[in-house]
């Protein structure tokens, strides 16, 4: 099923409250043309799209200014859900943006969402890189937006090096401190100071990264990173993330 949605001036609101799950997206531009790709991302004002099937299956990437957009076509194949419009950096060029829900730590069961490892396919489909920086304090509300949209089936690969001051002389790599207590943390049943994902800013299905991690998205939105304890204010430093993401045809 097709989408369009035409509009004078294009928000961020409008865009990620659209369906996702698509496999050509069509954007149309002021100026007449036509483009047709995959909306993978928002940051800095601009969409970020991949478009063609290049040399041993790579594909470009293009960077649209939000003001240059008339319409986008999302060619929906299923439902998705992306949640709030503020999970999209559009601020000033940094990955590192507050997710606008903080779950405030209540739910801390893991309920499976997207949480399950996925062996490789014998063939495996080309991939697109993200490097981010992941913020081991509160100052963006305890995720970092790594400014990708995931799609619903795609295969995500997260590997992760650095070292987070949990406070107190407490030091946590991306694996985590299985011995260190915290009734607080997102994740009670994981290691304190483990990397941990979420996609989407509506939902608390948590995923354990640690230091790597492969599995394939249950839901559409942005994907967000983060550290597994409940007091992060007194945190110093932060991780490095390699995000290889399935370029979805």
């Amino acid at each position: 099923m097709k989408k369009s949605f035409i509009t004078p001036v294009i928000t961020i609101a409008l865009i990620l409250t659209m369906s996702l799950a698509a496999l050509a997206d069509t954007i149309r531009l002021k100026d007449g043309s036509v483009i047709r790709g995959q909306v993978v991302g928002f940051r800095d004002q601009q969409f970020i799209v991949l478009v063609g099937q290049g040399a041993r299956g790579r594909r470009s990437e293009l960077r649209i200014y939000m003001e240059d957009v008339e319409s986008i076509e999302f060619d929906n194949t299923g439902p998705s859900n992306i949640g709030g419009a503020g999970a999209i950096d559009d601020g000033g060029g940094s990955s590192s943006t507050s997710r606008p829900t903080n779950p405030s730590r209540p739910n801390t069961s893991n309920t499976g969402g997207g949480n399950t490892s996925n062996p490789r396919p014998a063939s495996t489909p080309p991939t697109f890189q993200i490097n981010t920086r992941v913020r081991g304090d509160a100052t963006t509300n305890g995720w970092t937006n790594t400014g990708l949209v995931v799609r619903r089936g795609q295969r995500i690969r997260i590997t992760a090096t650095g070292n987070v001051n949990l406070g107190a002389g407490r030091v946590s790599t991306p694996a985590g401190v299985r011995t260190l207590p915290d009734r607080d943390k997102l994740m009670r049943d994981e290691p304190t100071g483990a990397l941990i994902a979420v996609i989407g800013d509506d939902n608390d299905d948590f995923i354990l990264i640690g230091r790597s991690r492969e599995f394939t998205a249950q839901r559409d939105g942005v994907l967000f990173l983060g550290v597994n304890e409940g007091n992060l204010n007194d945190n110093t430093g932060g991780f490095d993330a390699i995000i290889e993401a399935e370029a979805v045809r």
